[in-house]
C-alpha cells in the first residue's frame, strides 16, 4: 500500500499536466507532496531541497529533459526510483533507458499502472536499503569492536598487509606493538562490567590519539591492543613511540571519582627484522609477551631476533630501570662533606646506586641517561627524595642535629609545580626539619632561573637549602645567584683536579670564594681524591670538602659509622 506524504518530482511536465496527476491521485485518498520542473538544469538544485520518493520524468522526441534528468539523477547518486511517464517511446528508446538505469517506462493515461510501478519500485528500495543495512551491520559486526569501534584482528591484518605489499622500499622500518592490559577481571568482579568497560573505552581513546594512514590501532582481543607504525625512521623511532604509549596508558583512569591504575605490559618487534608479514609479526610478539609476563609487568619487552647488539643492550636497560624500583633494586649512598677547619661532617652528598640483578652494581654514569629516555625521571627522583627524607630524619633522631643531606635534583622531565607540591607534602610526612634538606641545582639552571624563581623561593622561605654544582666554569648568571634562596656553591671539580693548573686556578676559586662569603653562602670542593688537593684548598681557605679522599660513597649503615667515628674522634 502506497504511503501518505508521497514527495514527487516531476521533470518536463507543465503545471496543468501536474495538477492533473495529482487530483487522480488523490482519488483514492493518498496525499501527494509534488514539484514540477520544466528545465532540467533546476534538478540538481531540487536533489537538495528534500529527499524525494520518486523521480517522474517526461520524454518527447524534441526534448532533452529526459537525457538531462538521466545524467544529473546519476551524478548526484541518488537511489530514488526513476520512472518515465510520457507518450508512446519506441522500443529501442525504452530499451536505451533502462540499460541507462530507468525503473520503468508507463504511457501517460495509465495512471492506475503508474501507481502500481511507484508502489513496487518504493518496495524494492526498502528492501534494498535494508539489505544494504544489514551488510553493513554483519560488516561492523565481523571487522570492528562493538565496545571501542576500533578494528578487529582480521581488519587490521587485512589493512596492514595492504600497506605491507604497497611498500616498494623493503628497508623500510615499522614497529609492531602488542599491548596486553592486566587486572581486567579484578575490576569486572569488584566494580561491575559496565566499569570494565569504560576503562577500555577510556584507554582505545587514548591511544587512538596517535592514529593516522601511517598508524593503525586494533582491539585484537578483549585485553589486547595493537599497533603497526610505519611512521618511524630507525630503532630509536620504534622506542620512542613504545614509550608514549606506556606513558599515555600509565595515566590513572578516573571513572565516578575513581583512580584505577592499569597494569600492562607491551611486546614490541620490527617490521622486516622480525618478520615480513603481519600474522608472523604479531605471532612473534605475543609468544614473548606471554613468556615473560609474570617477570614484566608495566614495561616494554622487545623481541631480539637480529637487533643490533648495542641498540638492544640500551632497550633492556631501559626496560631493566623500570624494574628496579619495585625489585628494591635501587640504593642510595652518601659521601661526607668535611668541614676542614674542624674535621667534622657537616652533611652529606648523595649518590644513586643501581644493584643490577645481572651487571651488578652500576654507578649513575652506565644508567643515568636511561632514566631520562624511559620517562622515570620524576618516579625514580620521588623514591629519592623520600628514602633521603626518612634517612636524614633517622639521623636527626639519633642526635645528628647539624647534619645536611644533599641531593641533586633535574629541573627538566617534570613539571616543577607539581615537584614543589611533593616536596612540600613529604616534609610534612616525614617531619623532617626543612634547614636539614639540600636540593642541588646545575649551574646550569641559573641561565633560565627566571622560569622557577617563584618556586624555588617558595621552597626557600619554607627552609629548604639550595646548593648550585659545577659552579665556576659554565658562566653562571650572577644576578640569579645573588637573587635565589641559594646556599652554597660547589666548585667545578675541573678547578681543583689538575695540580699543574692549581697556580693558574688560584686566583679564580680565591674570588669564587670570596664572592660566596659576601652573598652568605659557603663554597663546597668537589671531587677531592688527593693530598695536593687538599693543599690547594687550604691556601685559598676554602672551608668545606667532597670526596674519595675523605671517603668513598657509602651505605646509610657505614655512613653511620663514619659519623660516630667523626663524633668520639676516632676517624683520621
Amino acid at each position: 500500500m502506497l504511503r501518505n506524504n508521497l514527495r514527487l518530482l516531476f521533470v518536463g511536465y507543465s503545471d496543468s499536466e501536474v495538477e492533473q496527476l495529482r487530483a487522480e491521485l488523490s482519488k483514492i485518498n493518498l496525499k501527494i507532496n509534488c514539484k514540477a520542473i520544466t528545465d532540467a538544469n533546476d534538478i540538481r538544485l531540487a536533489f537538495y531541497e528534500c529527499e524525494w520518493h520518486v523521480l517522474i520524468c517526461n520524454y518527447t522526441a524534441d526534448s532533452a529533459s529526459l537525457k538531462e534528468a538521466l545524467e544529473i539523477w546519476k551524478q548526484v547518486g541518488r537511489d530514488i526510483p526513476f520512472i518515465i511517464y510520457a507518450d508512446e517511446m519506441s522500443d529501442e528508446n525504452v530499451i536505451s533507458a533502462i540499460h541507462y538505469g530507468v525503473h520503468d517506462y508507463v504511457y501517460k493515461g495509465h495512471t492506475g499502472r503508474l501507481l502500481l510501478v511507484i508502489d513496487r519500485e518504493l518496495k524494492n528500495l526498502e528492501v534494498k536499503r535494508a539489505k544494504l543495512q544489514a551488510e553493513s551491520k554483519i560488516y561492523r559486526l565481523t571487522y570492528y569492536d562493538n565496545l571501542t569501534g576500533l578494528p578487529k584482528r582480521n581488519l587490521f591484518c587485512e589493512k596492514v598487509t595492504g600497506i605491507l605489499t604497497k611498500q616498494s622500499d623493503r628497508d623500510k622500518l615499522a614497529g609492531v606493538y602488542l599491548v596486553k592490559i592486566s587486572g581486567l577481571s579484578d575490576i569486572n568482579n569488584i566494580y561491575g562490567y559496565h566499569v570494565g568497560d569504560m576503562l577500555i573505552q577510556q584507554l582505545s581513546y587514548r591511544m587512538s590519539v596517535y592514529t593516522n594512514s601511517q598508524c593503525l590501532l586494533s582491539r585484537i582481543e578483549s585485553n589486547k591492543f595493537a599497533f603497526f607504525n610505519c611512521d618511524v625512521n630507525n630503532l630509536e623511532g620504534i622506542r620512542k613511540f613504545a614509550d608514549k604509549i606506556m606513558h599515555m596508558v600509565s595515566i590513572p583512569v578516573v571513572i565516578n571519582n575513581l583512580e584505577f591504575y592499569v597494569t600492562l605490559n607491551i611486546g614490541v618487534c620490527e617490521y622486516p627484522t622480525h618478520g615480513e608479514s603481519i600474522s608472523l609479526l604479531l605471532s612473534n610478539v605475543e609468544n614473548m609477551l606471554s613468556d615473560s609476563q609474570n617477570k614484566w609487568q608495566n614495561s616494554c619487552r622487545y623481541f631480539l631476533n637480529k637487533m643490533d647488539e648495542v641498540s638492544a643492550k640500551r632497550l633492556m636497560t631501559r626496560e631493566a630501570l623500570r624494574k628496579a624500583i619495585i625489585n628494591n633494586e635501587l640504593e642510595l649512598l652518601f659521601q661526607p662533606i668535611i668541614n676542614l677547619d674542624t674535621g667534622a661532617i657537616k652533611g652529606a652528598g648523595v649518590v644513586l646506586r643501581w644493584h643490577h640483578p645481572e651487571a651488578g652494581p652500576l654507578t649513575p654514569s652506565k644508567f643515568f641517561p636511561f632514566i631520562h629516555e624511559s620517562g622515570l625521571i620524576l618516579e625514580i627522583g620521588k623514591w629519592m627524595l623520600k628514602h633521603v627524607c626518612l634517612q636524614a630524619k633517622l639521623w636527626h633522631e639519633m642526635g645528628y642535629d647539624g647534619l645536611t643531606i644533599t641531593l641533586a635534583v633535574a629541573v627538566t622531565g617534570y613539571d616543577q609545580t607539581h615537584f614543589i607540591r611533593y616536596v612540600q607534602n613529604l616534609l610534612a610526612e616525614t617531619k623532617l626539619p626543612p634547614q636539614l634538606l639540600e636540593l642541588e641545582l646545575p649551574e646550569s639552571f641559573l641561565q633560565s632561573a627566571e622560569f622557577s624563581m617563584n618556586n624555588l623561593k617558595e621552597l626557600g622561605d619554607a627552609g629548604i637549602q639550595f646548593s648550585i654544582s659545577n659552579y665556576g666554569t659554565g658562566g653562571a648568571s650572577l644576578r640569579w645567584l645573588s637573587i635565589l634562596p641559594v646556599n652554597s656553591i660547589k666548585l667545578d671539580p675541573a678547578l681543583t683536579m689538575n695540580p699543574k693548573s692549581f697556580t693558574e686556578n688560584a686566583r679564580v676559586v680565591a674570588a669564587i670564594n670570596a664572592m660566596a662569603k659576601n652573598l652568605g653562602m659557603a663554597m663546597v670542593a668537589e671531587g677531592i681524591t688527593t693530598k695536593e688537593q687538599l693543599k690547594f684548598l687550604y691556601e685559598i681557605q676554602c672551608k668545606f670538602a667532597q670526596g674519595n679522599y675523605f671517603s668513598q660513597p657509602v651505605n646509610d649503615e657505614n655512613f653511620l659509622k663514619l659519623l660516630e667515628q667523626r663524633r668520639t674522634g676516632t676517624l683520621d
